[in-house]
């Protein structure tokens, strides 16, 4: 009963971390990437206008907006770091993103054409050691042509907020400006590098994709987040599946238990198991006998499994950090990891698949003893009684 509890409990708590991995990822993943990208065959968006009205009159787009993309670093006193610079448009971020709902100082808003304003990730304002209202200096990779050479250009920005999503990439290496200041600083004149956008219901975020594919002109390119984050999607979907087949070995191993003791208990019970057939007990219900026996253990053991993997599954927000507090240790890093706690997400599906795949296993390994003691021969088993 214990090893059917245990392999139970371990496969419901270990899916549900991995489901609860998948659901928090996606989501901050999500928290600053739209759903939906157009950009132009050469990386920029020269007639945009008309594709931002297509997009955002589509009966399940949200809202769009558009954005300008950069690459640049960041300097103030002696601290340099490598940036991606993004050009946006504040009340149209917030609807695509919230962005404004993930700022830990000043406000999203404060973003003003002109003013060259930029907002800066939690970490990264770190590292440079800026804070709010500080000036900071931005240098692009588009150099200018001078009597002394080729020089990079280089920029003032004013700090005027600082935000923390909670993932590394993003709060390490993304600083944003308004997307006016983008264009000048890029110079691309009214040139946008692609229309962002926000659906109802990201999992139709394909089938959106593949509509407005047909109603966009030829020289857009449209790029969703199944696209964009498939390779990592794909190998937690693989290694969900791949974790479900080693931790079913518990349950088989657990499985292999109930044999040997039903084997035990029909070597034990001969002699009465003879006498039952003197009394005129048919091998079918000698059968069920024992069949009973290794489902009742199968049973117990998977409800005690449900229970107890249910209720640390539930809990396991509160169980880590005790764990991480009573030894000092961290298990997820967050300049290691993309979060720095451990999520869970319970699905009825999977309660159920395992609790049926325990009992599955369990019935199976009750067939041989009980087809065993089946046979059993009543003088046989009563000659040296």
């Amino acid at each position: 009963m214990l090893g059917i509890a245990l392999g139970v409990a371990a496969l419901i708590i270990v899916l549900s971390v991995m489901n609860g991995f998948q659901k928090e990822i996606r989501a901050r993943i999500l928290g600053i990437t739209p759903h939906l990208q157009v950009t132009g065959t050469d990386e920029q968006l020269t007639a945009w206008r008309p594709v931002l009205d297509i997009v955002s009159k589509y009966p399940e787009v949200q809202s769009a907006s558009p954005y300008v993309n950069g690459q640049g670093m960041l300097s103030q006193n002696e601290s340099v770091q490598g940036v991606m610079v993004r050009g946006i448009l504040p009340e149209g971020e917030n609807k695509l993103t919230g962005l404004a709902d993930k700022m830990k100082f000043g406000k999203l808003s404060n973003l003003e054409a002109g003013k060259f304003g930029v907002v800066l990730g939690s970490d990264l304002a770190r590292s440079l050691g800026a804070r709010l209202n500080d000036n900071i200096l931005l240098i692009t990779p588009q150099g200018q042509i001078t009597p002394a050479g080729m020089v990079p250009r280089l920029k003032r920005f004013h700090v005027v907020g600082i935000f923390e999503i909670g993932m590394s990439p993003y709060d390490n290496a993304l600083a944003l400006i308004h997307m006016s200041d983008a264009q000048k600083l890029y110079r691309m004149g009214d040139s946008v590098s692609g229309i962002s956008a926000r659906l109802n219901d990201l999992d139709r975020t394909p089938i959106v994709s593949r509509a407005l594919e047909q109603l966009l002109p030829n020289y857009t390119y449209i790029s969703d987040w199944t696209r964009q984050n498939a390779n990592y999607f794909s190998a937690v979907k693989m290694e969900k599946k791949m974790m479900f087949i080693i931790l079913s070995l518990i349950v088989a191993v657990a499985a292999f238990n109930i044999v040997s003791t039903l084997v035990m208990a029909v070597t034990d019970k001969q002699a009465d198991i003879a006498i039952l057939r003197t009394l005129g007990a048919s091998p079918i219900s000698i059968m069920k006998i024992f069949m009973v026996q290794g489902i009742l253990i199968g049973l117990i053991g998977a409800l005690i499994g449900v229970l107890s993997g249910v209720v640390i599954a539930l809990n396991i927000g509160s169980i880590v950090p005790f764990i991480e507090h009573v030894f000092g240790v961290q298990f997820l890093s967050k300049d290691v990891y993309f979060i720095s706690e451990v999520p869970s997400d319970l699905e009825q599906s999977d309660v159920l698949i395992v609790a049926a795949f325990s009992f599955v296993v369990s019935l199976l390994a009750t067939l041989y003893p009980s087809w065993r003691a089946s046979k059993t021969q009543p003088a046989e088993a009563l000659r040296y009684e």
